[in-house]
């Protein structure tokens, strides 16, 4: 997907700062997913088709298709497949999003998540006794004390 971003970028003849402030993001942000730091998150991507909606989301998220969109019995290049919030593509069949429980990812166990009871231990320590002190003096001597057994 950075390449991607990375065409859309040099398409429009921006600067990577210029992009950033186009989609409503951070420069840093940006950096990080152009050095594949950090991988875009949705709302990037969304940011990304709001300030571009000619842009193809499929092409946008798995390079599948054309980079821009052109509706059909349009003769304007830069047509628009999607209006603002509308879920429904050029063909006039909705858009659907499957979140079914058989698509979900698979995860072993139940389901269920087990609960981890921690358990803290303090372990007293004795405190530590002085076993000797040494005073150096500025003559080069010293002079050695140590505490009497009790």
């Amino acid at each position: 997907m950075k390449d991607r971003i990375l065409q859309i970028i040099q398409k429009e003849s921006l600067t990577n700062a210029e992009f950033a402030e186009k989609i409503g993001i951070s420069t840093s942000s940006l950096s990080h997913i152009l050095t594949e730091r950090n991988k875009p998150s949705l709302e990037v991507v969304m940011r990304i088709h709001k300030a571009y909606p000619s842009i193809n989301l499929n092409w946008l998220l798995y390079g599948e298709g054309e980079m821009k969109v052109v509706e059909e019995g349009t003769t304007d290049g830069d047509s628009r497949l999607y209006n603002n919030e509308n879920p429904e593509n050029a063909s006039g069949y909705p858009v659907r999003f499957d979140f079914r429980k058989e698509n979900a990812s698979s995860t072993p166990g139940n389901g269920m998540q087990s609960t981890v009871k921690e358990e803290i231990k303090y372990i007293e320590k004795p405190h530590p006794k002085i076993v000797e002190i040494r005073i150096f003096f500025d003559n080069g001597t010293y002079q050695v004390f140590r505490p009497e057994k009790s």
